[in-house]
């Protein structure tokens, strides 16, 4: 649903209809603002490896100073080998658990819980690992290794918590928040950002529709208010959210009507702000929507989902090491293919076509040639074998779906995923509703969920809930088991 349609309307509106907003509307952080969260999200990550490693590698000193135990020599290239290992698989267990994403606070108490669970799990992980196999360990060296480990983790974060304050006190990184009622939600929301300066975000003013409440000043929650913002009468316009050079509205109105919440996403919009809003009870699992828990009150935030650093790396090591794999065994197949397709009709063996993947950005798609004629951008692909433009090799290519074989190289490139939305042509996005352009959020892939379903007789975009379901709930094991599942069943093509 168009958000300026919605709002041309005369007749009530559907409370229970979903709200979707259009992606080429949405507005993204500051570049500035972007790279500063990007900086500091990296200097964490490096930081926690770092402290791990050095927890690990002072445990076996002290280990080793004390000789404790029966003593056991390990080579410092082995220990050093052994802490940056378990320094990796630690950082991934705490990006697992959301130690890197924004809001993370609760007075600090939500971090330290992480830190503790992870290294408590991280022990039993290691333990077991040295009960089960012949990698014998001290279990003095465990000991003291993983009792240092959530220890100086709790030092680093405390100090990198100060560093980051430190740096949004001088301006640095701030997104200016308004916050649209200044009722009791609206205050929560004040506090909750206050106290919570990894966020990033500051709020500079209310705004409210009650006359009564103009020109209040509206305090901190807690013992001691020392920080307020003041109230201003409502509504929210172009002309308030330029004279506050606001980067975000926050609508903290849970029961507020649907003509004046899409009038106010409008007013953002089109002031190039970013909108969050306080949901009511009745929550949608519309995929537009980005849900994040701060201190127990939760945002719902229109636009792309959330980055996960460790399932985006993760993600992109299977699809390097998948594809170089799978181009290693399988280059025989290619070579005969190639000359198969050279024997079957003239042209070349290869084609490249333009598609559209992530964030709209155009990329040439390779494939093994399978048709007489090379589209010209401007046709449906076949639907069936017997249509006339297919060879007959290519036949035999598409029920097999073996002319997708030379998208690997897309995959090499970074231009695609091995899962993921199937890419479309530019001519075909473009008649996308709003709906549909939420395919454009990820990766395009070779294969996915709608490959797999007995729906892919049908257009792409005719069963985009397939994408939708993928993209709101992808992770690495959803994505092993799409390849499993794809080597096993979706060979078939048209």
């Amino acid at each position: 649903m168009n958000i300026s349609a919605e709002l041309n309307k005369t007749s009530p509106p559907i409370v229970d209809e979903p709200v979707l907003i259009d992606f080429r509307r949405i507005v993204p952080a500051r570049r500035s603002t972007a790279h500063f969260r990007r900086a500091i999200l990296l200097l964490e990550i490096v930081a926690d490896f770092l402290t791990i490693a050095s927890a690990v590698m002072l445990g076996y000193f002290i280990y080793n100073f004390l000789r404790l135990g029966r003593h056991v020599f390990y080579p410092g290239k082995m220990v050093l080998i052994l802490a940056s290992v378990f320094s990796v698989v630690m950082v991934l267990m705490l990006d697992r658990v959301g130690a890197y994403r924004r809001g993370n606070s609760l007075l600090r108490v939500r971090e330290t819980e992480q830190v503790l669970r992870v290294s408590a799990e991280a022990f039993l992980v290691v333990f077991a690992v040295s009960f089960f196999t012949n990698v014998l360990f001290s279990r003095w060296f465990l000991v003291l290794s993983l009792s240092l480990v959530p220890f100086l983790l709790f030092v680093e974060k405390t100090f990198m918590y100060l560093f980051v304050r430190s740096l949004h006190s001088r301006g640095y990184g701030n997104d200016k928040v308004l916050i649209y009622g200044a009722g009791a939600t609206g205050r929560r929301v004040f506090s909750v950002l206050r106290r919570s300066p990894k966020l990033g975000l500051d709020p500079v003013a209310f705004v409210d529709d009650d006359p009564t409440k103009a020109g209040s000043i509206v305090y901190e929650l807690g013992y001691e208010p020392r920080r307020s913002a003041t109230v201003i009468h409502g509504p929210v316009d172009k002309e308030l959210l330029a004279r506050f050079a606001v980067d975000l509205v926050i609508i903290a109105v849970p029961s507020i009507g649907r003509p004046r919440f899409m009038q106010t996403i409008k007013e953002a919009l089109d002031s190039n702000a970013r909108v969050s809003f306080v949901p009511n009870n009745l929550l949608t699992s519309d995929p537009t929507l980005d849900y994040q828990d701060i201190d127990g009150v939760l945002l719902a935030s229109f636009g792309r989902p959330t980055r996960r650093i460790g399932y985006d790396m993760v993600k992109r090591s299977l699809d390097l090491a998948g594809a170089l794999v799978l181009l290693t065994l399988g280059m025989p197949i290619w070579l005969l293919l190639a000359v198969l397709i050279k024997i079957d009709s003239r042209g070349p063996v290869f084609f490249l076509q333009e598609r559209v993947g992530s964030n709209g950005k155009l990329f040439k798609m390779l494939k093994f040639r399978s048709m007489h004629r090379i589209s010209c951008g401007s046709d449906y692909s076949p639907q069936t074998s017997s249509d006339a433009r297919i060879t007959r090799i290519g036949k035999f290519l598409r029920r097999t779906s073996l002319d997708e074989l030379p998208q690997l190289l897309n995959v090499l490139q970074g231009t695609m995923s091995l899962v993921g939305p199937r890419p479309e042509m530019p001519f075909i996005v473009e008649q996308y509703t709003d709906r549909h352009r939420q395919r454009l959020q990820v990766k395009p892939g070779i294969t996915g969920l709608w490959q797999l379903s007995g729906d892919r007789a049908f257009l792409i975009h005719e069963n985009v809930e397939y994408d939708l379901y993928y993209i709101k709930h992808r992770n690495f094991f959803m994505d092993l088991a799409i390849l499993l599942h794809t080597l096993a069943f979706a060979m078939r093509g048209i």
